[in-house]
Order: C-alpha cells, then sequence, then structure tokens
C-alpha cells in the first residue's frame, strides 16, 4: 500500500482547523471561588474583626480593583520559608 504523505499533511491541517473551531465556539469560563460550610462557620465563630486589620484589608481592595497592588516577593518568599521551616 502506497501512502501519499500529502494527503497525510492535508488531513493533519483538516484536524487543526475543526479543533481551532470547537475551541472557539466553547464559551470561557470565569473564575469562580466556593466557600466551604466549615469555613463559613470558622469565619462566623471567629466573630468580627479589629478596626486595624478591617481598615488593611480594605486598602488592599481598593489597590486591587485600582490595579496599584503589588506583590512583595521577598516578603512572601520569606513568610513561606518559616511556615515550612
Amino acid at each position: 500500500m502506497k501512502i501519499n504523505p500529502m494527503q497525510s499533511v492535508q488531513a493533519y491541517r483538516k484536524l487543526q482547523d475543526v479543533q481551532q473551531q470547537e475551541k472557539q465556539h466553547k464559551p470561557q469560563k470565569a473564575d469562580e471561588v466556593q466557600i466551604s460550610k466549615e469555613a463559613k462557620a470558622m469565619m462566623a465563630q471567629s466573630g468580627t474583626q479589629s478596626p486595624e486589620r478591617a481598615e488593611k484589608v480594605q486598602e488592599i481592595k481598593a489597590q486591587i480593583e485600582n490595579g496599584t497592588y503589588q506583590v512583595n516577593a521577598q516578603e512572601v518568599a520569606r513568610k513561606f520559608y518559616e511556615f515550612w521551616d
């Protein structure tokens, strides 16, 4: 049996076209967060936040919304190191 290499290339390209079309037609999923019942219960037991903590959280939220929030990579690495040490 003789195989024509051009037929193989054409079949591969058709397959790629079909796969690309399928990707374009799939709706993009939005990010989603689900909090378990246990986590909600833990939050309820912990009570309210201190005013200082609530203020810091609001500042960070505002920075994230504005696109000005900067992550301190060294501080994150230090915290990871302390956690695993």
